[in-house]
């Protein structure tokens, strides 16, 4: 089977149907060109473990086994590092049979590692959702480099829809290898910055209020090397040699985790939009893609322009009426190594 991914339209065709529904209005701002934007809801359950429902079992069945306490999102709320929360969306969802979704981090979430993925009623998998689900959503959210301040309506991951649009066999998907700048030529000899292990608190929703200085370790490429080793299980901003542009009729995402390039996460918050990468239409404004990395378990070294992950392109149904960049607002058009937005 073929499928298409839902454009911002169609999105806001389901939301006016029923099939997206939430507590309180959903607002165009949550739409954007390929996914819906998902927002807390008004608790979080402090739980000890990461889990999965599994076949046949609901998210608050287990939550009522496994909650330690109860945390009040109405009002600001610190999530302390490396604690597991589970929340409570706002958005559900009641599917048809030929549609299923599949989440990912914002890419504030990903640049601020807080690891968030999605949960939903008798899953065997996270950020999944199969097709013809009817039922709840919640998120599983792990700061771990800085404790953040949280509250109800904020958004730290966001929903991809996919329709079958045809019975004939699948093609297959246009992939792109996305390798690693280690020359730092676009961002003043900087080729990453490292997470300090003490920090202050960081409230998601203030924009350019934060010194980089005060949260990240600056990293400069030496004379004559192009390398860098990275530390076991610290965290890296860092960006792709490669300038990426997508097409308006296409959509993409970045593998989270591939071994063929080693122990190595390159990327949290996967998604990109029709259009990332342009300014305007037939301009060649393109993007870097920005990486957040973490190598697991023993030191990892990386050179200029190895290889260190891959986009996957699939075809949008339509045109989306709203686009990366252009009618909305977008932080991250034109990027080179960029933070996250909260920094200046």
């Amino acid at each position: 089977m073929n499928f298409g991914i839902w454009p911002s339209q169609r999105i806001r065709k389901a939301i006016e149907a029923g099939v997206i529904s939430a507590g309180s209005p959903i607002s165009e701002e949550s739409i954007q060109p390929a996914s819906l934007d998902l927002r807390l809801g008004d608790r979080a359950y402090r739980v000890p473990t990461s889990f999965l429902p599994g076949k046949g079992n609901s998210v608050a069945q287990r939550l009522s086994d496994l909650a330690t306490h109860e945390v009040d999102l109405t009002r600001p709320q610190v999530l302390e590092r490396n604690c597991v929360h589970i929340i409570p969306l706002q958005e559900s969802l009641r599917l048809e049979p030929g549609t299923s979704a599949r989440a990912n981090p914002k890419s504030s979430s990903g640049r601020l590692d807080i690891f968030v993925r999605l949960i939903a009623d008798s899953g065997t998998a996270f950020d999944e959702i199969p097709a013809g689900y009817r039922g709840p959503l919640f998120a599983e959210v792990v700061p771990r480099s800085f404790p953040v301040i949280a509250r109800a309506g904020d958004t730290l991951n966001q929903l991809r829809f996919r329709e079958v649009v045809s019975e004939t066999p699948h093609q297959p998907s246009r992939t792109f290898p996305v390798s690693i700048d280690l020359e730092g030529a676009a961002a003043d000899g900087i080729i990453a910055y490292r997470a300090r292990k003490t920090t202050g608190l960081i409230d998601l929703r203030q924009v350019g209020k934060y010194d980089r200085n005060d949260f990240w370790e600056p990293i400069r490429c030496r004379p004559g090397r192009r390398e860098l080793v990275l530390v076991p299980d610290e965290f890296y901003i860092m960006a792709s040699l490669e300038d990426i542009e997508i097409g308006e009729d296409e959509a993409a995402e970045m593998i989270a985790y591939d071994t063929a390039v080693g122990e190595v996460r390159v990327h949290y918050a996967g998604f990109l939009d029709p259009f990332f990468g342009k300014a305007k239409a037939g301009s060649g404004n393109k993007s870097k893609v920005v990486l957040e990395i973490r190598s697991h378990d023993v030191p990892f070294m990386l050179d200029h322009g190895q290889r260190v992950g891959t986009l996957i392109f699939e075809d949008m149904i339509e045109t989306p009426d709203k686009l990366y960049g252009q009618q909305i607002k977008s932080n991250y058009q034109g990027q080179g190594l960029k933070l996250a937005k909260q920094f200046f």
